[in-house]
């Protein structure tokens, strides 16, 4: 099996599907050796922030000198960019020789696993193989159900904040989603959980009682001292000048987060030094996030794509540039909150141009526009037959002092990001 039959296989539209529930999962894992036994956790789930904090404390236990898996999704560009160790993908050979299990273990199950189950398993077999000391693992969907929370090994379980996102799957209010994601909480592990509103973290608490001790990360605690498009100087406690190469308010919640959960690992014995915390901050890497791919025009990509991601994008512009009006590239999938999304940018918006995001979910660059010209008569939009082309409109369109912000979907990232030659 070569890289891209592994690639083929896993997503052959015969797994393809979104199926909550842990059966399959143990079942497939069990008849690879239980992989996911022989590694420890931070387990990650929530709405929005995970992706960022998850990165972060990967950064810091990797400069700890732990060797540490990091398990992410969806990918920006690459499948590899899903399973990586110290910051590095796993290889397309690693892929192919682990896949070639896999498949052997998933062909006698009468129940075939999805694809996402598939992933979940790769990545286990993954980390076990390179012997991580510390896998930071980011939940699919939800937690309970998520066919990651099959690891029982879970040293710290991470609940970022909460929205109303897949509400079909997980609940139609944020404490029933909550209730959801805290499924993570195992016996003994020590639960972080970000700042937010009070009956998200009352639902948190009851699970966590039953658990462990919870703590919740206080952005307050938090100071930001300066910053600008290339990132943020904070001080946190008695850690001062730390060095974040992410920008935003929402950032620092994440940081708050991710440091608490670096202070729960260091209360388990994890060795951590405030030199490993530093440097571990400092070089986070986290693609697709408020990130500056060019400066002559400003050109800003971001993976916002429901209305608690909008809201942090329309704050971090007005952190950034005021009431400036911003070119928005925007690409939106059809079953994602259209007004929740967009009515928070508008009163920024100079022009928009529109994208069809590689989705099947996604509205058509049309129909997008023809939603915002609706919504929004007041504000040019124009509709692009591709992401190339809406790159390029979108810069014709710059004077030497505007900023360009794409957003609305994940699913147009990885092509923006190459378009722009990263």
């Amino acid at each position: 099996m070569n890289y891209s039959e592994a690639l083929q296989y896993i997503t052959s539209t015969s797994w393809q599907g979104s199926r909550l529930g842990l059966e399959r999962t143990r079942e497939l894992l069990k008849r690879l050796g239980d992989p996911q036994d022989k590694l420890r956790f931070v387990h990650i789930a929530g709405t929005n922030g995970k992706g960022s904090t998850a990165a972060m404390v990967a950064s810091v236990l990797t400069s700890a000198g732990y060797c540490t898996g990091l398990n992410t999704s969806p990918s920006l560009y690459r499948f590899n960019e899903r399973m990586q160790v110290n910051g590095t993908p796993i290889t397309d050979e690693e892929v192919a020789q682990l896949t070639l299990q896999l498949r052997t273990a998933a062909e006698g199950m009468e129940a075939p696993p999805t694809e996402f189950e598939l992933v979940t398993a790769l990545s286990f077999l993954y980390f076990a193989y390179r012997k991580c000391d510390i896998v930071v693992l980011e939940v699919g969907m939800g937690g309970r159900l998520d066919s990651t929370n099959v690891v029982r090994t879970t040293e710290v379980a991470v609940i970022t904040t909460i929205g109303l996102d897949h509400t079909e799957m997980l609940g139609d209010t944020v404490e029933k989603i909550a209730q959801e994601k805290a499924g993570i909480i195992k016996p003994g592990c020590a639960v972080v959980v970000s700042g937010q509103q009070q009956s998200v973290l009352d639902v948190v608490a009851k699970v966590a009682s039953e658990a462990a001790e919870m703590t919740v990360a206080d952005p307050e605690e938090l100071h930001y001292l300066q910053g600008d498009i290339t990132g943020q100087q904070l001080d946190y406690r008695q850690l001062k000048n730390l060095r974040l190469p992410l920008v935003g308010a929402h950032q620092r919640l994440n940081a708050a987060t991710a440091l608490a959960t670096v202070e729960a690992l260091q209360a388990k014995g994890w060795n951590i030094t405030e030199e490993s915390i530093r440097k571990g901050l400092a070089a986070t890497v986290w693609p697709g996030r408020f990130e500056l791919l060019s400066t002559e025009p400003v050109f800003i990509v971001d993976g916002g794509h429901n209305p608690q991601c909008a809201e942090t994008v329309a704050a971090t512009l007005r952190e950034l540039y005021g009431e400036k009006k911003i070119i928005f590239l925007m690409g939106l999938l059809a079953d994602k909150d259209f007004n929740g999304v967009v009515d928070t940018v508008a009163p920024l918006a100079k022009c928009f141009y529109t994208v069809q995001p590689g989705s099947p979910r996604a509205l058509t660059a049309e129909q997008l526009r023809a939603k915002l010209s609706a919504a929004y008569p007041g504000i040019p939009a124009e509709s692009c037959g591709s992401v190339t082309q809406g790159i390029a409109a979108a810069k014709a369109a710059a004077g030497a002092d505007d900023v360009i912000c794409a957003f609305g979907s994940l699913y147009m990232l990885g092509e923006i990001r190459h378009e722009m030659g990263r």
